[in-house]
C-alpha cells in the first residue's frame, strides 16, 4: 500500500502514483499602515492541498476501474482520512479534481495508457489528530 484515502487503497494493482505534491498555506492578512509598510498578523493555518498524478498500463499495471472508485468516493462528498503506506496520517480530506487522459489505443477503443491527476484538499481542524503516531492530541478543543 502506498497511501490509502477511506476505503480506497492506492498500489501497484490498484492505481500507483508516480508523483505527490503538498501545498500548505498560513493566513497572514494585511492592515495598511499610513507611510510605513503593512503590517501583517498570523491568524492561523490556511488551505492544505495535496495532488497525486502518475499513468497506469491497463492490464500490464493498474486497473482502469479504480478511476471509478475514487469518482465514487468523490460524488459521497464526505471528507476521509488520508493515511500514507508508513503509517503516517494526514487529516481528513476530500477529493477537489479527477482528470482522466487516455493515450495509445487498442482496436476496440480500450486505452494501453491512461495519465491521471487527483486533487484533495484537508477539512478537518487539525487538531484532533497527530499526524506522525495518528493518536488523539490531548489538548483537543471541544467543539
Amino acid at each position: 500500500m502506498m497511501m490509502s484515502i477511506g476505503q480506497f487503497v492506492f498500489s501497484l494493482s490498484t492505481l500507483a502514483y508516480q508523483d505527490f505534491q503538498r501545498q500548505q498555506e498560513w493566513k497572514h492578512p494585511a492592515t495598511p499602515r499610513v507611510g510605513a509598510r503593512d503590517a501583517h498578523q498570523y491568524v492561523g493555518e490556511g488551505d492544505d492541498t495535496i495532488t497525486f498524478s502518475g499513468w497506469i498500463a491497463p492490464g500490464f499495471n493498474g486497473d482502469i476501474t479504480s478511476l471509478d472508485d475514487l469518482r465514487d468516493l468523490a460524488d459521497e462528498g464526505r471528507a476521509n482520512v488520508l493515511v500514507e503506506g508508513t503509517g503516517r496520517i494526514f487529516g481528513e480530506f476530500v477529493i477537489t479534481h479527477l482528470s482522466e487522459g487516455r493515450t495509445l489505443f487498442f482496436e476496440d477503443g480500450f486505452p494501453r495508457r491512461v495519465e491521471f491527476s487527483l486533487s484533495l484538499k484537508r477539512v478537518d481542524r487539525g487538531d484532533r489528530i497527530d499526524s506522525h503516531s495518528g493518536s488523539g492530541r490531548d489538548e483537543v478543543l471541544e467543539d
